[in-house]
């Protein structure tokens, strides 16, 4: 049973992933994945808050499995971003490629980071 809660995740989460790079992307005249970056974080703030509430007791097994392993799972994605970094390298965009591994080390750290604070203040 536990596997139809991370499937219902994921058929929310890999649509809307596509969608909102899509979108993202199109607003953005730049070789920065600026579409995969935002997913990214977005899925790390996600995840905070979620790990912040199970923490807190307020979230169990199966809402971290629904949003954590499903949604959040098929929101985000490490080889796209790896795709993309290394696209930018390959076409001469070192710069741009740096900058997408420190922005999204740093912005999905941060992230997380305060998904947690906020679940805290929410939670405890």
């Amino acid at each position: 049973m536990n596997w139809l809660l991370v499937v219902a995740g994921a058929v929310v989460g890999a649509p809307l992933r596509y969608l909102t790079d899509r979108a993202i992307q199109s607003r953005h005249d730049s070789v920065f994945p600026w579409g995969t970056f935002a997913v990214n974080v977005t899925g790390c703030l996600i995840l905070g808050l979620l790990t912040g509430a199970a923490a807190a007791g307020a979230a169990g097994s199966h809402l971290q499995l629904l949003l954590g392993t499903g949604l959040c799972g098929a929101l985000t994605t490490y080889s796209t971003f790896s795709y993309e970094t290394l696209r930018l390298a390959g076409t001469g965009a070192r710069f741009y490629a740096a900058a997408n591994v420190t922005a999204s080390l740093v912005a999905g750290l941060g992230a997380a980071f305060a998904g947690v604070a906020l679940a805290q203040v929410v939670w405890a």
